[in-house]
């Protein structure tokens, strides 16, 4: 069993509601769901809409295909009717859609007349949908009434009632009315978790005790912020919403230096207003998290929709040469570990890290099973009070083996603590002499590096162990070729190579090996001119044979992406 729904309509119509809503009640029923959206850069009009995919086996990509369409507006009949399977089914209200579809798999549903008389206000057009959907899948109502009290219970009685009115209205007359509906539910298992990227960084940072987060809201990284916000007063983190993205940095700065865990966020126009605070931390050795959510541009671009074109101006944003660290989750559980990982690093090597994402990633959602804590880390890397005054002579930049020196927090003891942002000597104090400035850069760069490749970790690999094709990404690629080598297994030896740990490289030859040795290797980029295989060319001198890229703001879809690199391999 794997099904797809899609419902479009104008921001406003409550898309969002009814795609939660659905692929919460799939999730708490035992199936795997994989979920994302595509909006328009406005709060009422455009064309938006919300794709659901949940089966009894795991999914972690859309397809191009659509099951069950719900039309809350003309122009999704117009963009999303050639989606349909041949034994697919759509719902329309001809109210809202002002016209009515000569088409047997149309079934025309008064959603708003429905709304308004069982629940008693047109806004419960929403509830009806959801009945509705559910009714042509012939799904249990008890899961979505069960959810419908937990969320509603509070608010009373009475609009607990007509939120179930409406749902059962809606469920009764497709189940009735749904001829041609055809779709079998299979038995389900446990319920999952389902979860969205940015919820996920948001707990990683918390586990990781991030006590500041600053950040100016920039779609797609706004999700971070106010996940953290909502667990602001539980987990004692100060949030702050700054005036522009140059404050938020150096806030976070700031309140680095002043010994708590930081993180900002921001999407790439605000990063660039973000670059001469980096390399501020990173002269001042000062740990901070950077969480870059990429959209397209130049500019402003297409600002709600999706690409990765961001993973080079990362890895060079700043003046001057110091080390940093880029990951790239490509899923939530990913998502979790690599935050984690992003705050230890910088912690220990006293270093930026980043965390990339894109609108697609942030806007999903995906169930899991669970998250391995085991793999968790939470090393305390600054000192204070007794250990930081047992230090005679505390030189906040010495000179070490391996570039990392002590880093006290201010006002624990007598110590004094200074750093400059032009260069410095070892107490902080501000220097011109020509030795002490290739020391320092030997310290902050050439020491750390070899240490910080190290720590980076290998890429996925998934498929045949003996592979003549592999496939790599990077990402939020992770699921769509995972699902497009699933496609493709049946007859073909082929494997997917998936990094998540980008900067720096890996330090093994063990991956070049397979990728050396393989007949056929492909890079797939959600950007114009293959980033990340330009990335390998410059480090390795390796080059993919082919790259597929997609840069029109929107993601590649699996079997789409399957049949692309069935074009290639023949």
């Amino acid at each position: 069993m794997d099904y797809t729904i899609k419902i479009g309509g104008e921001a406003g119509q409550g898309i969002q509601t009814i795609g939660d809503s659905l692929a919460k009640v799939f999730s708490r029923f035992g199936y795997y769901v994989f979920t994302h959206q595509e909006y328009e850069s406005r709060i009422r009009g455009g064309h938006n809409f919300y794709q659901i995919r949940f089966s009894d086996s795991p999914v972690t990509a859309s397809k191009s295909v659509i099951d069950i369409l719900v039309c809350l507006d003309n122009e999704s009949i117009k963009a999303h009717k050639k989606e349909l399977t041949l034994y697919g089914a759509a719902i329309y209200d001809s109210k809202l859609t002002k016209e009515s579809i000569d088409d047997n798999r149309f079934l025309n549903i008064p959603l708003l007349e429905m709304a308004e008389r069982f629940g008693k206000n047109k806004i419960m057009a929403n509830t009806v949908a959801i009945g509705a959907v559910l009714g042509m899948l012939n799904f249990p109502q008890e899961v979505f009434l069960n959810i419908l009290q937990e969320n509603l219970g509070k608010k009373g009685g009475e609009v607990v009632k007509l939120n179930k009115d409406s749902f059962v209205a809606g469920y009764e007359f497709a189940k009735k009315e749904c001829l041609q509906c055809a779709f079998t539910i299979t038995p389900s298992g446990k319920p999952k978790m389902l979860m969205g990227v940015n919820e996920s960084i948001g707990i990683g940072a918390i586990t990781s005790g991030c006590k500041f987060y600053s950040a100016y809201p920039m779609t797609p990284s706004t999700g971070i912020m106010l996940f953290l916000a909502s667990k602001a007063e539980e987990f004692e983190i100060i949030v702050e919403q700054a005036e522009d993205e140059i404050a938020a940095i150096n806030m976070a700065i700031g309140a680095s230096f002043a010994g708590m865990r930081s993180m900002t966020g921001t999407s790439g126009g605000g990063f660039a207003l973000m670059v001469e605070g980096l390399s501020l931390a990173a002269m001042t050795e000062t740990p901070i998290v950077i969480a870059l959510a990429q959209r397209p541009g130049p500019a402003t671009g297409l600002p709600t929709k999706t690409e990765q074109a961001d993973l080079l101006f990362a890895i060079h944003a700043g003046h001057g040469e110091f080390p940093r660290v880029i990951f790239a989750p490509g899923s939530p559980d990913q998502a979790f570990y690599l935050t984690n990982k992003a705050f230890d690093i910088s912690q220990k090597y006293q270093i930026p890290a980043f965390i990339l994402t894109d609108q697609y990633l942030s806007d999903s959602q995906w169930t899991i099973d669970e998250i391995d804590l085991t793999k968790y880390k939470h090393t305390q890397y600054r000192i204070r009070g007794e250990k930081l005054e047992s230090i005679k002579d505390y030189k906040r930049h010495l000179f070490t083996e391996n570039g990392i020196s002590f880093f006290g927090i201010q006002g624990t003891s007598k110590r004094l603590i200074i750093t400059d942002s032009d260069e410095h000597d070892e107490e902080g104090h501000i220097t011109e002499d020509p030795d002490i400035r290739v020391k320092m850069v030997n310290k902050r760069l050439h020491k750390k590096w070899p240490l910080i490749k190290r720590e980076m970790g290998l890429p996925y690999f998934y498929g045949d162990s003996d592979a003549d094709i592999v496939i790599v990404g990077w990402g939020s690629t992770y699921g769509v070729i995972k699902d497009s080598i699933d496609i493709l297994s049946r007859n073909k030896k082929i494997a997917m190579m998936h990094f998540s740990e980008l900067y720096p490289l890996p330090d093994s030859e063990d991956y070049m090996n397979i990728l050396k040795k393989a007949k056929k290797t492909i890079g797939v980029e959600n950007n114009a001119r293959g980033q990340f295989a330009r990335l390998i060319k410059t480090e390795t001198g390796f080059e993919f044979d082919s790259i597929i890229n997609r840069y029109d703001g929107r993601p590649f879809y699996s079997d789409l992406l399957a049949r692309s690199i069935n074009d290639i391999i023949g």
